[in-house]
């Protein structure tokens, strides 16, 4: 809820009041940004409300209002004078991509900039609120309905919380960035976040969602075809993929790979009406065209693109000094790297992985090329691990 002496948000439901809000929020430095939205029975999110927040107002705004026009949100997230701050941005940048094609530049995650202050690995706004902004998040409407009306003014409220502590989060983020030097750190992650290609799904990339274990290319290549219909099938019906077809039911058509209806319809989750319905036979035409296809153009078994063949100690050391790093230059350690980073600095000489450009190469990245080549050597000082530099 928010604090006493904060402002009384805004019910906005005309589009002339939210025209009215954008045009003085563009007058701002910075503005706070967070929607509510239902995605539980479509493919596509479903967008019910958006909060904003300046330095003096609150507002939250019915998307879903008869005529509502959002052009002028649209104008503010693309104003390049704005900073448009977020918790955990991701979804709602997907969401306002697909509504005005552009994703709001330029822009802030307070959940990133927490990691690289070392406030550990994904915090959560509830911790940051209670950190930075010294109040307390209530949960009661978080798994609200957002798209039923009429909004409750408990609903009103909670929602304007998300943005209202939002603007103290983020002038102390910023502060304690600015005093570390570590504001250009944060650039580079919003770099990656506000490239459009980070939001949308390639349907023949769908299948490595899976994460299958098999080594057979065959069998891939059928699970490609076969999860790369779903995903293209479901974005077409707007409907979730999982509603459609089971990631289970996937991986036992790419084993059994059907012919024909009969076949198709014996497989788990599928019924005969879908089998020999369109969607039954259009899947089944990709899995035939996946059989088609030469062994060249078949997938690799991931293990082979995440540092199959890794020394399992070489990993396990890369861990302990990725865990040392992190606590030298108190950023979460999985902003720094991966798993399937650290597979592939031990089975590659200089992979094209994050963990080695920019600011996290100087924190990480070229003591673990150093480790590798015997440059670098690992011990214990008290508690605390130690980088011992060699000779090589």
């Amino acid at each position: 809820m928010a604090a006493a002496q904060d402002p009384t948000p805004h019910f906005i439901t005309q589009s002339s009041e939210l025209a009215e809000l954008c045009d003085r929020l563009r007058q701002e430095p910075f503005v706070t940004v967070d929607t509510e939205f239902m995605r539980e029975r479509t493919y596509w999110p479903e967008l019910c409300v958006v909060q904003l927040a300046g330095a003096h107002e609150v507002a939250v705004v019915d998307a879903e209002a008869p005529g509502m026009d959002l052009a002028p949100l649209g104008d503010l997230l693309a104003d390049p004078a704005v900073v448009k701050v977020f918790h955990a941005a991701r979804q709602d940048v997907e969401i306002f991509l697909l509504k005005f094609g552009a994703v709001p530049t330029p822009m802030f995650d307070a959940q990133i900039a927490a990691m690289v202050a070392g406030f550990g690995d994904q915090a959560s706004y509830d911790s940051l609120v209670r950190a930075l902004a010294g109040a307390s998040i209530d949960k009661a409407h978080r798994f609200s309905d957002w798209s039923a009306r009429p909004l409750s003014q408990a609903q009103i409220i909670y929602a304007a919380g998300d943005v209202t502590h939002l603007r103290q989060v983020y002038l102390r983020l910023r502060e304690k960035l600015l005093a570390e030097g570590r504001l250009d750190w944060v650039a580079q992650e919003m770099d990656a976040l506000m490239e459009p290609s980070t939001y949308i799904t390639e349907p023949n990339e769908a299948w490595e969602r899976l994460k299958p274990k098999s080594g057979n290319r065959r069998f891939l290549g059928t699970l490609r075809a076969a999860a790369a219909w779903r995903e293209a099938e479901a974005q077409r019906i707007n409907i979730p993929r999982g509603r459609l077809v089971k990631d289970e039911t996937l991986l036992e058509l790419a084993a059994t790979a059907p012919e024909t209806t009969d076949q198709l319809a014996r497989a788990r989750g599928i019924s005969e009406g879908f089998a020999r319905g369109k969607s039954g036979v259009s899947l089944l035409a990709a899995i035939a065209e996946a059989k088609m296809l030469p062994e060249d153009q078949l997938p690799m078994p991931l293990e082979a693109r995440r540092g199959a063949g890794a020394s399992p100690a070489l990993v396990a050391l890369l861990k302990v000094l990725l865990a040392a790093s992190a606590e030298a230059h108190h950023v979460a350690p999985k902003l720094l790297a991966d798993t399937e980073d650290l597979e592939r600095l031990a089975s590659e000489s200089e992979p094209d992985i994050r963990a080695l450009s920019g600011w996290r190469r100087e924190v990480f990245g070229a003591d673990a090329l150093a480790l590798k080549t015997g440059q670098l050597a690992l011990g214990v000082a008290g508690r605390r691990v130690r980088l011992i530099r060699t000779e090589g």
